[in-house]
C-alpha cells in the first residue's frame, strides 16, 4: 500500500451500510487526510464522547431522516479512546456496521507505547521508513531511534560538534514540531554520553521553543562583537555577560549550516535586530539582518526579503493545518510591515505585496474548502479550533488537581495586532514570556458563532438557539466547567473588559477556590467597528491602548494570583472595500458587513446572483438552517467604494488567530 491511510479507507465502500461504527483508540480517524477520504466517499464522522451532544446530532441530522424515508450521508460513529465498542448505546450497536483500527496492526515491528505518543501527521514519514528500511522488531528504545532518524531527521550518532547540535534545534524550532517527550529524553540521554555538550541546558534547549529562541537571541551581540573584530576569534566564556539561559557563550552564528535559519528567524520575526556602535559596517554583511540601522532601510528590506520568502513557501491545497499556521505567522510580520509606512514604499513593492495577497486569499479559500471540515473533529490536544480550547484547559486541571486557568479572549484581535501588542508588553514587562501558538476560528468569523464556541466547548450545532446572540455564554462556560467536575464557585466568567479600573476583576478572582477564569477583552472589537483609518489605523490604535496600564495590569493581577494565563480571540480582522449592498429587505437573518446569514439555499441563491463573485458556504459545525453567503476576497456588503476593517469571512488575517500562554520569569 502506498499509504498508510489505504489499510483503513479500503474499508469505507459506499452503500455496504449507512451506518457504522468503529473502535479507534489510537485516533486514526482523526487524521486529516483519513477525514478528508472519509467524506470524498459519502460518510460523516460523529465522535461519540458527550452522550448528550452526540444524540442531539445523530437524531436531528441523521435519525429522524431516515425514519422519514430521506436519504443522507452515510454515517460513521466513532468510539476513540476505547478498544470495542461495547460501550455504545443498544440500537447502534445493533444496527452499524462494526470496524476497529489501532497503530499495532499498521506498525507491527514497532513498539507500540512509543508510536502511539507521535502526532498523527508523523505517520506519513513513520510508514515510509518502515516500508523502505523494514526494520525487524524492535524495542522502545530501537523505535525511538528509528523514529528520530526517519521522521525528525535527528541522527544522534552524527551530532559530535556545536553546529550539528545548532543544526537540528533550528530545523525542530522554526517548523514548530512537537516532539514527544519520551523521544527527546532519549535523544539527550544519547548527548550525554558524549562530553561536548557538558555545559548545556539540554532539557531546556531541546523541548522549550522559547527557551530555544532566547538562547539565541542572548549570544547574537555577543557574536556580532566577535565578527566585527575577528570572526575568527572566540569570546572569552568568562566575560561576565548577564545570560537568562545558561550555557556556552559563543556560538557559531556564521557557519554555512547555520546561517540559513538566521536570515529567516530574523525575517519571521523570531530572533530581534539589536543596536551595535558598528551597525554601518554591519549592515554591509550577511549579519546586518540582525542589526539595526536606518529603521526605514532596515524596514525595507525586511519586507522584501519577507515577500520572496512567503511567495516561495505559500501552502499547496493538500498541505497540513500546520503548514498555514506557520505561513500565518510570517504573513502577519508582512502584514504589520506594510501598515506601518506603505506610503513610502515603492509602486513596485506594493504592487507585489498585492500580488501575494491576492495568491493567499485564492490559496487559503481552495484549502478551506477542502479541509476546513475535518478539523473541527481533530483531536483537542494541541488544540486545532477554538471550541478545542476548553478540553485543552481541562486537561490540564486534570493533570495537575491545584492548577488555576485564565482564559482571556480579546474580541477581533488578529495575528498581527497580537505582534504589535506582544511587543508593548515586552517592552513594559521584560520578564514575561510569551509560548505563541495560533488556532482557527470558526466560520463564519461572526462573534456570536467563533466565541460562543470558545465558552461552549462545542461546536456552533450544539447551541442553535442562541446563534444570533452571546447572551448565553456565560451559562454555557459554567455548565461546561460543572460537567468535568468544578463546583459553580470555582467558575468565573467576566465579559465587557478594556478600560477602567480592575477592581471587579479582582474582586471575582479573590475567592480561594477559584479554578477557571473566562475574561472577554472587547476593547480590540470596538476599535474596529469605530475605525475610518483602515489596518494602519487599527494598528496605531492597538498600539496606543496597549501602552495604557489595563492589559499589563490585568496580566499582573492574574500571575500574581497564580492563574496559567492564555491570551486568544474568537476573529481577527481586514481591510475591505465595498462591493454594494444587498437589496434583499429582511430575509437575511444577520447582514454583516463581510457575510450575511439565511434560512435556506434559495433565498441566499437570489442574493449571489447579483454578486457572482461571493462564496456559499455550507453549514459545517452548523445549525441546518444556517446559510452564509461570505463577501469576496477584501471586500465588504458595504456601499461601493467605500472602506471598512471587518470581520466574518475567510481571510488568513481574519481565521488564523493567536493563542499565547503568558508567563513571568522569576527573578
Amino acid at each position: 500500500m502506498s499509504s498508510w491511510r489505504d489499510q483503513i479507507l479500503k474499508e469505507f465502500t459506499p452503500k455496504v451500510a449507512r451506518l457504522t461504527l468503529v473502535a479507534d483508540p489510537d485516533g486514526l480517524l482523526l487524521e486529516e487526510g483519513i477525514l478528508e477520504g472519509i467524506r470524498d466517499r459519502g460518510f460523516e464522522l460523529i465522535p461519540f464522547e458527550d452522550h448528550i451532544a452526540f444524540r442531539y446530532a445523530y437524531e436531528s441530522k441523521f435519525r429522524s431522516r431516515w425514519d422519514r424515508g430521506e436519504q443522507t450521508d452515510l454515517v460513521v460513529v466513532l468510539r476513540s479512546q476505547s478498544i470495542d465498542l461495547g460501550g455504545l448505546p443498544y440500537d447502534l450497536f445493533q444496527a452499524g456496521r462494526k470496524l476497529s483500527f489501532n497503530l499495532g496492526d499498521i506498525f507491527p515491528n514497532l513498539s507500540y507505547p512509543v508510536m502511539a505518543s507521535l502526532d498523527r501527521s508523523d505517520l506519513d514519514a513513520l510508514f515510509e521508513a518502515q516500508n523502505k528500511h523494514a526494520p525487524g522488531r524492535l524495542g522502545d528504545n530501537a523505535t525511538k531511534e528509528f523514529i528520530l532518524r526517519h521522521v525528525f531527521a535527528v541522527a544522534p550518532e552524527l551530532i559530535k560538534q556545536p553546529t550539528d547540535l545548532l543544526r537540528v534545534l533550528l530545523l525542530r524550532h522554526h517548523h514548530g514540531w512537537r516532539v514527544p517527550s519520551l523521544l527527546d529524553e532519549r535523544f539527550i540521554q544519547l548527548l550525554r554520553q558524549s562530553c561536548v555538550f557538558e555545559d548545556w541546558p539540554l532539557e531546556a534547549l531541546v523541548a522549550d521553543r522559547e527557551a530555544f529562541f532566547t538562547f539565541l537571541q542572548e549570544r547574537w551581540p555577543i557574536f556580532l562583537n566577535r565578527f566585527v573584530r575577528d570572526p575568527q576569534a572566540t569570546v572569552e566564556e568568562s566575560s561576565g555577560y548577564d545570560l537568562q539561559v545558561p550555557g556556552p557563550q559563543d556560538l557559531p552564528f556564521e557557519h554555512p549550516d547555520i546561517r540559513v535559519y538566521i536570515d529567516t528567524l530574523f525575517l519571521e520575526g523570531f530572533l530581534h535586530a539589536v543596536p551595535h556602535d558598528d551597525a554601518q559596517t554591519l549592515a554591509t554583511t550577511w549579519a546586518g539582518i540582525g542589526v539595526r540601522n536606518d529603521p526605514s532601510d532596515d524596514r525595507s528590506r525586511r519586507m522584501r526579503n519577507l515577500i520572496e520568502r512567503l511567495t516561495a513557501t505559500l501552502p499547496a491545497e493538500d498541505a497540513k493545518h500546520t503548514d498555514w499556521i506557520h505561513f500565518a505567522r510570517g504573513w502577519a510580520e508582512l502584514v504589520l510591515l506594510m501598515n506601518e509606512q506603505s506610503e513610502a514604499e515603492p509602486a513596485e513593492t506594493n504592487g507585489t505585496f498585492h500580488s501575494l495577497q491576492g495568491q493567499v486569499d485564492k490559496g487559503f479559500t481552495a484549502w478551506l474548502l477542502k479541509r476546513y471540515a475535518g478539523l473541527v473533529n481533530l483531536p483537542p490536544v494541541p488544540p486545532v479550533m477554538l471550541h478545542h480550547l476548553p478540553r485543552f484547559l481541562a486537561r490540564q486541571l486534570d493533570e495537575d488537581r491545584g492548577a488555576k486557568i485564565a482564559l482571556m479572549v480579546l474580541d477581533g484581535l488578529s495575528l498581527d495586532q497580537w505582534l504589535v501588542i506582544r511587543d508593548i508588553l515586552a517592552s513594559l514587562q521584560p520578564g514575561y514570556r510569551f509560548r505563541e501558538q495560533a488556532v482557527f476560528a470558526w466560520i463564519p468569523t461572526l462573534t456570536s458563532i467563533s466565541r460562543q464556541a470558545i465558552f461552549a466547548g462545542k461546536a456552533p450545532i450544539f447551541f442553535p438557539n442562541s446563534i444570533q446572540t452571546t447572551d448565553k455564554e456565560s451559562a454555557l462556560w459554567m455548565q461546561y466547567w460543572v460537567d468535568q467536575g468544578l463546583t459553580p464557585n470555582e467558575i468565573v466568567y467576566l465579559k465587557g473588559l478594556g478600560n477602567g479600573d480592575l477592581e471587579a476583576v479582582a474582586e471575582a478572582l479573590s475567592h480561594p477556590g477559584t479554578r477557571v477564569a473566562g475574561l472577554i477583552v472587547d476593547k480590540i472589537d470596538r476599535i474596529m467597528h469605530g475605525m475610518e483609518m483602515g489596518s494602519a489605523g487599527m494598528h496605531n490604535q492597538v498600539c496606543q491602548w496597549a501602552k495604557q496600564p489595563f492589559l499589563n495590569t490585568l496580566l499582573d493581577l492574574l500571575l500574581n494570583r497564580g492563574f496559567r494565563v492564555y491570551l486568544t480571540s474568537d476573529h481577527g480582522n481586514i481591510e475591505a472595500e465595498g462591493c454594494g449592498r444587498p437589496a434583499e429587505g429582511a430575509v437575511a437573518d444577520s447582514r454583516g458587513e463581510r457575510v450575511r446569514i439565511y434560512r435556506d439555499t434559495a433565498l441566499r441563491g437570489k442574493v449571489k446572483e447579483h454578486f457572482p463573485t461571493a462564496l456559499e458556504w455550507g453549514p459545517i459545525g452548523l445549525p441546518d438552517d444556517y446559510w452564509a453567503l461570505l463577501a469576496p476576497a477584501r471586500q465588504a456588503f458595504i456601499q461601493k467604494k467605500q472602506r471598512t476593517v471587518s470581520h466574518g469571512g475567510i481571510s488568513v488575517e481574519e481565521i488564523i488567530v493567536p493563542l499565547v500562554q503568558i508567563e513571568r520569569e522569576e527573578k
